[in-house]
């Protein structure tokens, strides 16, 4: 690879990467059942069409699905296709007001590039494809063909890449940028779940943006005994008008014990003022003061993938339940029904009843293997770094969605995974080498 070269054209297209990121960033493309024919909303749909127009105007020829579950983006010939996946979807901006500037009108300070979906995963998806029409427009030749898989519905309930799965070739080999350098090797397995009671309490409220994301807030109406209460817990809150906001720290559910969850401040503060509830009691008892809700399962790690995660994400109790959205990270070496059956029998002595809303299986892919070792090639040659390797993960990337696939870039090491936060941010310095690492998997896949 002349690097030279290809990093002079890379300069030149790098304007270009920017403006068209611009584009996606600004359309706010979570989840919203707004009556449209989309699958997954009007702005879904809006966000897969515009990337589409990007594409073709890069030169890739693009399809998109009838009914709206994906699209791609294909260029070069032969048999072997290489397979880039990556989602268009967000999760939304939550609490806006802990947001420096509107999360969907994308900012650029201080060598970082803000706005949702700037690390997870428009711009990682954008800036593999960069990669790719650079090494193009400098000359180089593809002897196999690279599939740009864009899907919707990966910050839910996976119902995209099924479609794909079930309608179109699959690819030889494949990465998705949506996690970090230099790759991930195994996954933990992902299981969403909710679990119902019946609401004897005559409380009616609600709060959580998504289970895959630590809460970090509940706004609850004012009440001089709950300020009490918080303030003996040493509970963050802030009053406003006649509401309280119990405050939380947001973080992805892969890392939910790094971050501060606000549902579980706020049913551990109403049980101690005295306000029983069942999912109160269940969280007041089994997730206070544990990382890892070791009384539901004991400690479930292994050497691969490390602990089991916990998150309850959403909560909400209606005139007749109390409702409970839970995400957990299961280790890849346990069963994913011995956790259901244990937390199934904890529940029903809350008198909960579990019931699965979604769950994606453990992958593990060999240190050995082909496709490891030349991402791994790639990444070593561009950054120089020999003692960072593969590893473990928690998150729930696309790579479980086909064979042979894993998880590559775009976060380096040592730079801030700010995914699913507020003031979502990537580096611009970070993600021109990153587009360099991609160039380079690119060139070592010409075999």
């Amino acid at each position: 690879m002349n690097n030279e070269k290809y990093y002079q054209k890379l300069d030149e297209n790098f304007p270009s990467f920017l403006k068209n990121l611009d584009r996606l960033v600004s359309i706010p493309s979570y989840l919203q059942e707004d009556g449209s024919k989309f699958p997954f909303g009007e702005n879904i749909q809006k966000v897969l069409e515009e990337m589409l127009k990007i594409s073709q105007e890069l030169g890739f020829k693009t399809y998109i699905d009838p009914e709206g579950y994906y699209g791609y983006a294909e260029i070069g010939s032969g048999e072997k296709l290489v397979g880039v996946l990556g989602h268009l979807d967000v999760v939304p901006p939550g609490d806006l007001s802990k947001w420096e500037n509107d999360p969907f009108k994308p900012v650029i300070k201080d060598g970082k590039y803000y706005g949702r979906g700037a690390q997870d995963d428009k711009g990682p998806t954008l800036a593999a494809m960069y990669a790719l029409k650079t090494l193009l427009d400098s000359g180089f030749e593809l002897n196999y063909r690279v599939r740009f898989i864009f899907g919707t519905d990966e910050e839910n309930l996976w119902r995209d890449m099924p479609k794909y799965v079930e309608k179109e070739e699959m690819p030889t080999v494949g990465f998705t940028p949506d996690s970090k350098f230099p790759l991930i090797y195994s996954e933990k397995g992902l299981l969403q779940c909710k679990l119902i009671a019946k609401n004897e309490s005559g409380m009616i409220f609600k709060g959580g943006d998504a289970f895959n994301s630590v809460p970090s807030n509940m706004i609850v109406d004012k009440n001089e005994d709950l300020i009490k209460v918080l303030e003996e817990l040493n509970y963050e809150y802030k009053e406003k008008d006649n509401k309280i906001e119990i405050v939380g720290k947001s973080v992805h559910a892969q890392v939910a014990e790094t971050g501060i969850n606000a549902i579980n401040r706020y049913m551990h503060a109403l049980t101690k003022l005295g306000k029983e509830t069942k999912a109160g009691k269940f969280i007041t008892e089994n997730l206070i003061g544990y990382n890892f809700a070791e009384p539901i399962f004991g400690l479930v790690k292994d050497e691969h993938s490390g602990e089991l995660k916990f998150n309850v994400g959403k909560i909400e109790f209606t005139e007749e339940n109390e409702i409970l959205g839970i995400d957990m990270r299961i280790p890849v070496t346990y069963d994913k029904d011995k956790i259901v059956e244990d937390l199934t029998k904890k529940a029903k002595e809350y008198g909960f009843e579990y019931t699965q809303h979604d769950y994606l299986k453990s992958i593990y892919v060999p240190l050995d293997s082909e496709l490891i070792t030349t991402l791994m090639n790639a990444y070593q040659e561009i950054t120089g770094d020999m003692e960072s390797q593969p590893v473990a993960s928690g998150g729930a990337t696309y790579a479980r969605a086909m064979n042979n696939c894993v998880a590559f870039g775009c976060v380096l090491p040592g730079s801030p995974k700010t995914e699913h936060q507020p003031n979502e941010y990537i580096i611009l310095d970070d993600i021109k080498k990153a587009i360099k690492i991609y160039m380079k998997a690119f060139e070592k896949f010409n075999k």
